[in-house]
């Protein structure tokens, strides 16, 4: 494949592409997270996490200092070495998590809509939600551009209460357990392109970028790379890309960390 390791920026989704989701193991992506950083490939991890997560398990996965985007693009870690940017250390694109919350308040109050935010809990009750150990879920309750909810009311309700959410320059993104609301100038796609435009002018231009996910939340990240990997996932709902190339997009056999090794190893070969 025409994919060179010298002009490479990685970048994955979290849960079910790089870690196991349901045993959080990532050993079949060892070897590959390896090699990457033996060549210095930087591997940037996008996700609907918190920076207070990602932190934790940059330092697991090795991948200490490297960029990553959090909270579904509407934070932005930047490179250790990138001291000088003027949005050094971490840029927030948009409304801050205590404006969202407080919108989100003012609409359950005045509308009645059903839903519970992640801020309306303690770490253990979003433990038993979650699957996370309460330690973990601390972090997660640790989001500083967006709310996470479970929604619990009708289909016309959650017309009416996205529809006032974009009257206030918000959005709402589903993920696998919960809805993510953050300003319309996040995203994943969004992120990616200001974090590969700050790359290119560090680097030059002729970097190319692999994004790596499972489920189709996180299409809008495989529609911003120039090469995808679908890693296969569970969601009973397929990964639809706007440029479903057979040049451009692989699709897993394995799952997990498994797939990810698996969709490196077909657009990187054995380099």
């Amino acid at each position: 494949m025409p994919v060179s390791v010298a002009s490479l920026v990685v970048i994955t989704d979290v849960d079910g592409t790089l870690i196991d989701h349901n045993t959080h193991e990532w050993d079949a992506a060892r070897a590959w997270l390896t090699r990457l950083e033996a060549h210095q490939v930087p591997v940037v991890l996008c996700s609907s996490k918190t920076a207070a997560e990602l932190t934790g398990l940059q330092k697991v996965l090795g991948l200490d200092g490297q960029p990553f985007i959090a909270e579904n693009g509407a934070v932005i870690s930047l490179d250790a070495s990138w001291s000088d940017h003027p949005d050094y250390p971490r840029l927030l694109t948009g409304a801050r998590h205590e404006e969202i919350r407080t919108l989100l308040e003012q609409l359950r109050d005045t509308h009645g809509y059903k839903f519970t935010t992640v801020s309306d809990v303690d770490e253990q009750t979003l433990s038993e939600w979650s699957g996370l150990t309460p330690k973990m879920a601390a972090l997660a309750k640790l989001q500083e551009a967006s709310e996470t909810l479970i929604w619990r009311d009708s289909d016309p309700q959650l017309a009416a209460f996205t529809a006032a959410l974009s009257e206030n320059g918000l959005m709402m993104i589903e993920g696998g357990r919960f809805w993510h609301v953050l300003d319309q100038q996040g995203g994943k796609d969004q992120a990616i392109a200001w974090l590969m435009k700050q790359y290119r002018q560090r680097r030059g231009n002729d970097l190319v970028t692999l994004g790596l996910g499972d489920a189709p939340g996180d299409a809008p990240l495989l529609d911003a790379t120039d090469y995808a990997v679908v890693v296969k996932g569970y969601s009973r709902n397929a990964v639809t890309l706007k440029q479903d190339t057979p040049e451009r997009v692989y699709r897993t056999a394995e799952y997990g960390p498994a797939g990810w090794s698996e969709g490196l190893t077909h657009f990187l070969g054995e380099q």
